[in-house]
């Protein structure tokens, strides 16, 4: 059994500083203001983090941009022999970062540990991409003429990361944009400080060159900002919200820096009434709420056929009373990041109420032994309007809304008829539906009888309309991002 003080004062002891340092120049150095971390699990303050401000991200940046020629012209193959002891080093310490993971996100250790597999497994495909840095040659209409393309890297790459599986966050930018050429300045995202400042641990033990990586902890609008508005730093790219990611878009769009950006999502996951009730249950609620909720590939809209509706639902909402809650291995889902985050969702689940809503199950904070912490119940609303605000708006929680449709063609245009387009599924054992759906739905993930979240490192993740600019990240698709593409003609005289 989970005790209130579990991932606070025996962790702070022995597994990181009371105090979390930036990494710059391959050295550990403390701002001179901090600011709190909280533990979602009790809200007891476990560390105090630097809170960097715009003259230590000036520093991060000149030091990424010495750093930068001479890290460029490291043949890529040596970077990635870099990159792959790097991997072996976090596999070695794999267990503490993961227990670094639930420290300060409230997952379980299991469900870390998973994460921090996650992050080796795309490190160690982005260093191979050193062997296979592939541009082209073709024929040219010219005599006399060869013409070929090269990749080179883009030159210093900002990294903003977000909090919900940090350390894999981390690593999908990371190992390519170093892969690349590039050297990097990380900022870490302010509620997940631990995962970051260990990675850098690793980073500087295991010998890629001071200089080549940085990382930055602080407030978003602070050291986040200020990175973004560092004409130095030629390319960004951030994971979080489409509101903060347009305001990035505008800052960076001034001086045509190259942007990508993994934004929000409100992803549907359509039950077809010939669909396995059982497997589409069993997706439903881990697409719903594992991680809490807090995923951007999250299903939080189920869209059922009339057929199968009450029948779906009835399973759906046996399952869900059946999940536990807690930070432990035996439980199903933690807390939400912190306390900001739990007071969105309940004003988002009071808000839809008031509109008419039905809260079928959860709807509230949890009381008891969790009551300290930044528990937010498992959360099943129907009755919702497809145009209300709370089907409109990405909540980052383990809040779903359940919609009945008219039929396939319905089911469909419900699914559409968003902001987002990131994800999404469905479930059918008819192969004209499931052919029908991956070429209409307009996301950038399409999965048939599976979940609506689940990526990995060798194919790309990204969406449509504001869940994205178009990039896609990891997958080889990524050295595009993080690489220019040089088109060069070398005339022979004949």
């Amino acid at each position: 059994m989970w005790t209130v003080d579990f991932h606070c004062g025996e962790l702070m002891s022995t597994l990181f500083p009371e105090r979390i340092p930036n990494w710059i120049a391959g050295r550990a150095e403390c701002s001179a203001l901090f600011f709190d971390k909280r533990s979602p699990v009790n809200g007891a303050v476990i560390c105090h983090v630097s809170r960097s401000q715009s003259d230590t991200v000036a520093r991060a940046v000149e030091s990424a941009l010495q750093a930068q020629p001479a890290w460029a012209q490291t043949p890529a193959v040596k970077r990635g022999d870099m990159l792959f002891g790097l991997c072996d080093l976090l596999a070695a310490n794999k267990q503490t970062m993961a227990k670094l993971v639930a420290a300060e996100t409230g997952k379980s250790v299991k469900d870390a540990m998973g994460e921090t597999d996650a992050a080796i497994a795309l490190g160690r495909f982005m260093a191979g991409e050193g062997q296979r840095l592939y541009g082209k040659t073709t024929t040219s209409a010219v005599a006399g003429r060869t013409v070929m393309t090269v990749r080179q890297p883009v030159g210093v790459a900002g990294l903003i990361i977000a909090a919900n599986t940090p350390v894999a966050n981390i690593a999908w930018k990371f190992f390519p944009a170093l892969i690349c050429g590039n050297t990097v300045v990380v900022k870490a995202a302010e509620d997940t400080p631990l995962s970051a400042w260990f990675f850098g641990d690793c980073c500087s033990r295991v010998g890629i060159p001071a200089g080549a990586w940085q990382i930055v902890q602080g407030i978003g609008h602070e050291a986040g900002a200020a990175l973004v508005d560092d004409s130095r730093v030629d390319l960004i790219s951030f994971t979080g919200s489409s509101a903060v990611g347009r305001r990035i878009a505008a800052v960076a769009g001034e001086r045509l820096a190259r942007l990508s950006m993994e934004l929000g999502g409100k992803n549907p996951l359509l039950v077809c009434d010939d669909a396995d009730l059982e497997q589409a249950v069993r997706w439903s609620v881990l697409s719903a709420f594992s991680n809490a909720g807090q995923r951007c590939a999250a299903a939080s809209r189920i869209i059922v056929m009339p057929a199968v509706y009450d029948l779906f639902k009835e399973k759906f909402l046996s399952a869900t009373a059946k999940l536990k809650l807690g930070p432990d291995d035996g439980h199903d889902l933690g807390p939400v990041i912190n306390a900001r985050q739990l007071q969105t969702m309940l004003m988002a689940v009071a808000a839809a109420r008031d509109e008419g809503a039905v809260v079928l199950s959860g709807g509230q904070r949890a009381g008891g032994v969790l009551g300290k912490g930044f528990f937010m119940q498992p959360t099943v609303l129907e009755n919702v309007s497809p145009q209300s605000a709370i089907s409109k708006t990405e909540l980052f929680g383990p809040v779903v809304c359940l919609y009945k449709a008219d039929d396939y063609e319905h089911a469909l245009e419900l699914a559409n008829d968003c902001p987002y387009g990131l994800t999404a599924s469905i479930h059918t054992r008819s192969l004209q539906r499931s052919m029908l759906f991956t070429q209409r739905i307009k996301a950038g993930v399409a999965s048939v009888n599976g979940g609506t979240h689940g990526s990995e490192p060798h194919m790309p993740f990204g969406g449509f309309k504001q869940s994205g600019n178009g990039s896609r990240e990891p997958g080889s698709e990524a050295l595009d991002v993080y690489t220019e593409l040089k088109n060069i003609v070398i005339n022979i005289n004949v």
